[in-house]
């Protein structure tokens, strides 16, 4: 056997991808699995690929035309890859490859009946499955034909489908090769798909085998529905039996074809109880050799099990390392701050090093382990009120673990799960000046910050920010800061509840809260106008802005008529807001100050979309609609029963809410000017290791985590293959949506809302913001990719503070994530949107241009025809 270009499954392992493409090193792999069947055969390498394409010179200008094909160009990307796949499937073998063929074919005997199968090697790889994309054959008889199905099996490399994805992916065709599996074909009684975790939920302890007649292709192609057997803790938990009306079967000359299964047959299930706790009893050893849970492709040969495939199920959400055996329920810590993408390792780190509570990741986010919480009655309810209050969705999902009854354990309230000592802290006067105090505070904390960094770096820099990350938790755990925002929620829900009991009042704190003072978010909205004020007499400016790309683009600027005055307003922007971006809790995400382009389209859009002045009057309007509704309430009050006692509490909560309530987005741009000043000093320190030869580039630093960046510096070493991995890690980790609430077991859980008052098809979310408005949805994903026009509905995943500068030019919001005090829930009640939030996957449902109507005060979202 040429062992460069043939090589028998037992001598391949599961790191050699790169010789027998993602199948041949997973069935190598599981062929040395003591235990595990997998039928005999060999593997053509990507050498014998490579070989052949080298002959083709033809080959090598159609992928140069392929690579600039644009991902969405279908027509050219149909016509492209079928002349590709023509040209591969006339090229004849080269001899030498060919006799090797031939020869393994040989000593298996003339007669023997095949499986060709392609291996990619961009195929079920741990990171990405590609399953599906290239072809395979079965039942293929004659060494004739086995060598045309190879060809065959290369051609399948250039798909629509599996080129599509490529472009789409940024994965170049050249670096993706294609190995050839050829196998000894096993006729079975019965066959299917294990999957040693739950697809759907994501349990680790739970497999789901699907299972029909004959082979799997009736599976595979939707041919028949499959009997589906549910097994926990080694017994068949659920089954649900299909009618199995036909079968796929091989053909005695080759090929295969579909068969009617005898009436008789077609409810019998294609397995016994017993066989499949076999099966997974099977599965979880070829689990446990590759670490990560799999989906595995089955046979049943006669009572035996026989293993055609095994990959890894790429879709599951990773489960946080809880150090022991035990428990653990987690809640989402991005749907708190309204940041659900992934972050990278210094990202990561950085907002463990610098939260309150302590934290754990798993695929590229970070949760907190709320189960001693659970597990005592009134922390228990404590933790319940406070999350249902600000997410629904999340309290669903935690109460749908607890009825479960035996996942969470039970503890006295006397006991480590109960509630902390101490009683409750001496309610505040409603006194602005406390306000002005908390901010000086923070203000001079910062500065503090900025002036003492200067001086250090090196391992000193790591040091001393050690030390900076305490006096950053000192703040954000001020007593009096945490009483003030308590006391601006409290007065909230205090106005909503008691005004809806009195004067059947819906939200009235929606209204009683515009143009609340003190809203560093609202405000950074506002001036974003004044900049447009600014740059709007100056045409020359305008069309600059409109094709600026370059991040220096403000250096150019001063030199337009006008443009010196445009550049003063977006520095002097920068200077008080350059430090927030898109996805701010994640340092290593570029910020405004580090990418000014970011702004320009909704400084344009402010342009085009109001008149000299807006901020002020948007800002008067909302202050003057405030207080109408202020003394309307009021009067009405007067009027009731005990009329002067509850127009007296409502007022003094009105005044306490709108001392209060602005001061509750401060908090957040206090940490982000924090983490700028950190990450300025950090990527002097990134420029030093990439002059010193350490790093190739200053980005590689995200990827590592605070600790191994101070190692790097210290030592004036890194590992580049880490670097490389976390990369891959990372991209992988994009793909995947976090849940609000994951269990140590791998489940997955998103809550309902369960309610039946809204319109048949209506999008259910959560009511934060009251009115109700019809517009055009824009689906927006990137903030700098936003063409907005007065009277849209911005529909995104999130939108933390960053993206407030848009507010002022919607009419309303619709999110996927959010809750009743989530940022972008405070802005849209302070500019008098009506929104709509924790709307499940509305960017997917929701068509960009699709006209819609949101229900502010009622909490769903309708889809206009």
């Amino acid at each position: 056997m040429n062992e460069r270009y043939l090589l028998d499954l037992r001598e391949i392992d599961r790191e050699q991808v790169a010789v027998a493409g993602g199948k041949g090193a997973h069935l190598g792999a599981l062929s040395r699995i003591e235990g595990v069947r997998v039928p005999e055969g060999f593997c053509l390498t990507t050498d014998a690929f490579r070989r052949t394409m080298a002959e083709v010179p033809s080959i090598d200008d159609a992928l140069d035309r392929l690579s600039h094909v644009d991902p969405d160009d279908r027509e050219s990307i149909r016509t492209l890859s079928a002349r590709i796949r023509r040209t591969i499937e006339e090229t004849v073998l080269p001899d030498d490859i060919a006799a090797s063929v031939t020869g393994a074919l040989a000593r298996s005997g003339e007669d023997a009946a095949w499986a060709v199968r392609s291996s990619a090697t961009a195929e079920d790889l741990p990171t990405a499955s590609f399953a599906g994309q290239q072809d395979t054959y079965l039942s293929v008889r004659g060494t004739a034909s086995v060598l045309r199905h190879i060809s065959r099996c290369w051609a399948s490399l250039f798909t629509e489908r599996a080129v599509t994805y490529r472009r789409r992916n940024g994965i170049d065709h050249r670096t993706v090769h294609m190995a050839v599996v050829v196998q000894r074909m096993v006729f079975p009684q019965a066959s299917g798909i294990l999957f040693t975790a739950d697809p759907v939920t994501g349990n680790r302890k739970t497999a789901t085998v699907d299972a029909g007649f004959g082979l799997g292709e009736a599976l595979v192609s939707g041919l028949v529905n499959p009997d589906v057997f549910t097994v926990r803790d080694g017994q068949v938990v659920a089954r649900t039996i299909a009618a199995k009306q036909r079968a796929v079967q091989a053909l005695p000359d080759g090929g295969t074809h579909q068969v009617p299964i005898d009436a008789r047959r077609q409810e019998q299930p294609a397995l016994t109880d017993a066989q499949a706790v076999r099966l997974v009893r099977l599965g979880r050893r070829i689990e446990e050799h590759f670490g990560r849970p799999q989906d595995i492709e089955w046979c049943l040969v006669d009572d035996d099990f026989r293993i055609v495939q095994s990959r890894p199920i790429t879709t599951l959400f990773p489960v946080p390392e809880a150090g022991d055996e035990e428990n653990h329920v987690y809640v989402s810590v991005g749907h708190q701050q309204m940041m659900t993408d992934a972050m990278k390792s210094l990202g990561l780190s950085m907002w463990r090093l610098t939260a309150m509570a302590p934290m754990h990741e798993a695929g590229g986010r970070l949760f907190v382990d709320v189960t001693r919480r659970l597990a005592a009655p009134a922390s228990r309810a404590a933790l319940l009120d406070l999350v249902g209050r600000g997410d629904p969705l999340v309290r669903d999902a935690l109460e749908t673990v607890l009825e479960r009854g035996d996942f969470v354990p039970s503890l006295p309230d006397t006991g480590p799960g109960g509630p902390p000592p101490g009683g409750a802290a001496t309610p505040i006067e409603t006194d602005p000046a406390i306000v002005t105090e908390l901010i000086e505070r923070s203000q001079a904390s910062v500065a503090a910050l900025r002036r003492e960094i200067r001086t250090k770096s090196g391992p000193a820099l790591f040091d001393f920010l050690y030390e900076a990350f305490e006096e950053h938790k000192r703040v954000l755990a001020d007593p009096l800061s945490m009483q003030v925002i308590m006391a601006g929620m409290e007065a909230t829900w205090w106005l909503n509840d008691k005004l809806q009991e009195w004067l059947g009042e819906k939200n009235a704190a929606d209204t009683l809260t515009l143009s609340a003072p003190g809203n560093i978010t609202s405000e950074m909205g506002l001036e974003l106008l004044d900049v447009a004020d600014v740059i709007r007499p100056h045409p020359q400016v305008v069309a600059f802005l409109q094709g600026a790309q370059d991040d220096n683009f403000l250096d150019d600027l001063a030199k337009l008529p006008g443009g010196g005055e445009a550049r003063d307003a977006i520095e002097a922007y920068l200077d008080r807001y350059g430090m927030r971006c898109a996805g701010e809790i994640d340092i290593t995400r570029p910020r405004w100050s580090e990418s000014p382009t970011t702004l320009v389209p909704a400084i344009l859009d402010n342009v085009r979309n109001f008149q000299p002045g807006a901020a002020r009057r948007r800002f008067e309007q909302g202050r003057q609609e405030a207080l109408r509704k202020e003394q309307d309430v009021l009067a009405r009050l007067r009027a009731l029963p005990d009329g002067d006692r509850k127009a007296d509490e409502t007022k003094r909560m009105i005044d306490r809410v709108r001392t209060f309530i602005g001061y509750r987005e401060y908090p957040k741009y206090g940490i982000v000017s924090r983490y700028f000043v950190y990450k300025q000093a950090l990527l002097e320190e990134a420029d030093r290791l990439v002059r010193a030869g350490v790093l190739a580039e200053r980005e590689d630093v995200f990827h590592l985590t605070f600790q191994e960046f101070h190692d790097a510096v210290r030592s004036g070493q890194v590992d580049a293959g880490l670097i490389v991995r976390r990369k891959e890690a990372f991209r992988s980790y994009q793909a995947l949506t976090p849940p609000r609430v994951l269990t140590s077991d791998g489940e997955a859980l998103n809550g309902a809302y369960r309610r039946e008052d809204v319109p048949a098809g209506a999008l259910v979310g959560l009511a934060v913001s009251a009115g109700t408005v019809e517009g055009r949805a824009r689906v927006v994903l990137d903030m700098a990719r936003a063409d907005l026009e007065a009277g849209d509905i911005l529909v995104t995943a999130y939108t933390d503070p960053s993206w407030s500068p848009l507010f002022v030019g919607i009419a309303g919001l619709v999110t996927e994530v959010g809750g009743l005090m989530t940022h972008g829930a405070v802005i849209a009640r302070e500019y008098g949107l009506p929104a709509v939030v924790g709307v499940d996957r509305a960017t997917r449902l929701i068509r960009d241009g699709q006209r819609i109507r949101v229900h502010g005060s009622d909490g769903y979202v309708e889809i206009l025809p």
